[in-house]
């Protein structure tokens, strides 16, 4: 899945796309580079950030979705507002990835009678506080507990369970240690929960905290978090450099596949 940021103040790259022509030129880009999914946000959700105009974010994507509708991969659109998923929908949005998980009956009104594919993400409070001393009972329980409270609910609405994966939200009101234990919890995330998993950690606080290294320079950092998601069985993984994690798992699938690695 790659990172399309129609924004100005995304942590990364904001304000590089915000044009509908650079938005575009980066969708080709991400297209020829080897992408699967395009994740179109208009709203940046980086810790601290406020929230946005609903006209706003309207206004910055829906340009975006009516150029690349046809472009031959999948869109998803980063929204937690029940009125941009009504609207990206009848544009012809394929995914909806909600940061708050269809936690209002609203959203999930809008998106039962789609056959879109839905996020489920877990976030704790809101991007605007979200980073101020988060804390957990145990952050795996507590966050696979909110997940499969989402997917229940949005069962009950009538949402068939195979439109759905879930994303327990790296560095969304979490502290580096949350992020590594939920990290190594990722097998039995799927194991519990039974539905595919999406990660996202390119380029973040997470991967600065481990390598101490500015976002510029996480590629690296960000190539090796990919490849440790594949290996513990996620579904999607969200980056920023598409053609460089599409390499890196181009030579992992070949040398692990055919045997010529092994971690024994």
């Amino acid at each position: 899945m790659g990172i399309l940021n129609i924004t100005p103040d995304s942590f990364s790259d904001g304000g590089k796309f915000l044009h509908l022509e650079s938005a575009i030129a980066r969708a080709e880009q991400m297209i020829e580079d080897g992408v699967d999914i395009i994740d179109i946000g208009g709203e940046s959700s980086r810790p601290g950030s406020a929230p946005l105009s609903l006209m706003e974010e309207l206004d910055r994507i829906m340009p975006v979705i009516y150029a690349l509708r046809d472009c031959g991969k999948p869109l998803s659109i980063d929204t937690y507002k029940p009125q941009v998923m009504r609207e990206a929908l009848l544009a012809g949005a394929d995914m909806i990835n909600d940061i708050r998980g269809f936690a209002t009956e609203d959203a999930i009104a809008v998106v039962q009678s789609s056959d879109a594919g839905l996020c489920v993400m877990h976030m704790q409070n809101n991007p605007l506080n979200m980073q101020m001393n988060p804390e957990y009972a145990d952050v795996n329980l507590d966050v696979g507990y909110f997940l499969q409270q989402r997917v229940s609910a949005l069962a009950a609405a009538g949402v068939a369970t195979e439109r759905i994966c879930l994303d327990p939200g790296f560095g969304f009101g979490k502290t580096l240690e949350h992020n590594v234990a939920m990290f190594h919890h990722l097998p039995d995330f799927l194991a519990e929960l039974n539905l595919p998993l999406l990660v996202g950690v390119s380029r973040k606080s997470m991967i600065g905290g481990l390598t101490g290294r500015p976002t510029s320079a996480r590629l690296a950092g960000s190539l090796a978090a990919a490849l440790a998601a594949k290996q513990c069985g996620a579904n999607i993984i969200r980056v920023h450099d598409v053609a460089e994690t599409v390499d890196a798992y181009k030579v992992w699938d070949a040398l692990v596949a055919s045997g010529t690695y092994s971690n024994e």
